[in-house]
This record gives C-alpha cells, sequence and structure tokens, in this order.
C-alpha cells in the first residue's frame, strides 16, 4: 500500500486486507502526511529504514487513537467493526516495527 495525495483527495493507507483508511482531509493531517514524507525523502538504507520505522510507528498510533474514538462515539457498527479490525492490526505492527528498531538500531 502507498500514500495517494492530492488536493482533492484525503491521505488513504491501505489496510493489509485491502480496505483504505481515509484521512480527515483538513490541514493538520495533511501536514503530518507532508511531515511524513519529508522526514523519508533523500534517505536511503538504514537511514531511511531508522526514519520510516520512526514515521511510521507514530501514523499507526494515531490510526489506533481514531479507531478507539470510534469505538466510543461511531454511529454505525460498521465502523466499530473496522475501528476493531485497525486497533489490532495496527497494535501488531506497531510492535514489530518497535521489535525492529530494537533490533537493528538498539532503540
Amino acid at each position: 500500500g502507498g500514500y495517494v495525495l492530492n488536493s482533492t483527495q484525503a491521505p488513504s493507507h491501505a489496510m493489509p486486507d485491502g480496505s483504505a483508511m481515509l484521512g480527515m482531509n483538513h490541514s493538520g493531517m495533511q501536514g503530518g502526511m507532508d511531515a511524513m514524507m519529508m522526514a523519508l525523502e533523500g534517505k536511503a538504507g538504514d537511514d531511511f529504514d531508522k526514519a520510516f520505522l520512526s514515521e511510521m510507528i507514530m501514523h499507526h498510533q494515531g490510526a489506533v487513537l481514531m479507531a478507539e474514538a470510534a469505538l466510543k462515539s461511531a454511529k454505525h457498527e460498521e465502523i466499530k467493526t473496522m475501528a476493531n479490525t485497525i486497533i489490532s492490526a495496527q497494535t501488531t505492527e506497531i510492535k514489530q516495527m518497535q521489535g525492529w528498531q530494537k533490533a537493528w538500531y538498539g532503540q
């Protein structure tokens, strides 16, 4: 999965099951996405991998927080079901990436 960014579309993060998580199309989310991409720009090798893990962990943590809010406040059960899936999958991925950070970079 990747990011699709243009002036008319909210950021989209493809989930492992093929569904998409759409970010809110406002300056905060857009600015955060731009900052994440800038953090990766011009990097390669270990420098890229360190930056990728750091930025992706923060991105996933944000998704988990949004999903937790959805469990409390969403009207539709479909959103609550998706929120549970996001929390489960992204918490697992956060742990995996944190394990790589520790194993590879002692962080």
